[in-house]
């Protein structure tokens, strides 16, 4: 398999919640790391009691741990925005804390959530992904994809939301099970099959791609902008 993406890095891929970065880029995330690619994580939320105890909290967080280290993240940033309450969260707070980290890591390339997804978290953190990485700056990423989230990019409301349409395929065959691998360390966040947020679906859907382009296993994106 080719090294090419080692020209990725600095990579930057922004997940709303823990477990969104796996379940979208985990393939290509250990490609990335494999290539040398210096490889960021930041997960923009972190649930607050009482919907979300402290002892739950940290369970993911632990989980995320082991997840990351497996997968050869250089570094993981919480942004510690709230959980599902973005859509309350005042939006130029959003904007400055992604805009901080995409600024600290100076990322190449960003993944990014779709913003076709049924969560909210997921639209508003592209948006933000998105101001943050104007063009009009005097350092901006050079390429920025939009992943797809099992249980969430599944649901949009077809004709009426944004479809997830990928034309970026990458090749997964040899990092698949480091990825399946990585998503069953969210043992809190599993549901058995057929749900979408089981390893077999997540499988499946590699499968699935990596069959439109005539490969054993791979992820899908939507390419927002390139410049080169």
């Amino acid at each position: 398999m080719s090294d090419a993406l080692k020209n990725y890095g600095p990579v930057l891929v922004i997940a709303p919640h823990p477990d969104d970065e796996i379940l979208g880029v985990g393939g290509t995330m250990a490609r990335l790391s494999d290539a040398g690619a210096e490889l960021h994580v930041a997960i923009v939320t972190t649930g607050r009691a009482p919907r979300f105890p402290e002892d739950q909290v940290a369970k993911v967080r632990a989980e995320a741990k082991a997840a990351h280290d497996s997968l050869g993240v250089t570094q993981t940033h919480y942004l510690d925005c709230p959980a599902a309450e973005l859509g309350e969260y005042a939006h130029t707070e959003l904007n400055r804390a992604i805009s901080a980290v995409v600024q600290q890591v100076d990322p190449r390339t960003i993944f990014a959530p779709h913003p076709g997804d049924i969560h909210l978290d997921h639209q508003l953190s592209f948006l933000s992904a998105l101001v943050a990485s104007r063009p009009h700056q005097p350092r901006y990423p050079a390429r920025i994809f939009a992943y797809e989230t099992l249980s969430e990019t599944n649901w949009n409301a077809p004709y009426l939301t944004p479809g997830f349409l990928p034309n970026l395929f990458i090749d997964i065959s040899d990092t698949l099970q480091r990825k399946l691998d990585a998503f069953a360390m969210f043992e809190s966040q599993q549901k058995p099959a057929p749900h979408e947020r089981s390893v077999e679906a997540l499988k499946a859907l590699a499968t699935l791609r990596g069959a439109t382009v005539h490969r054993h296993a791979a992820e899908g994106f939507v390419t927002i902008r390139m410049v080169e």
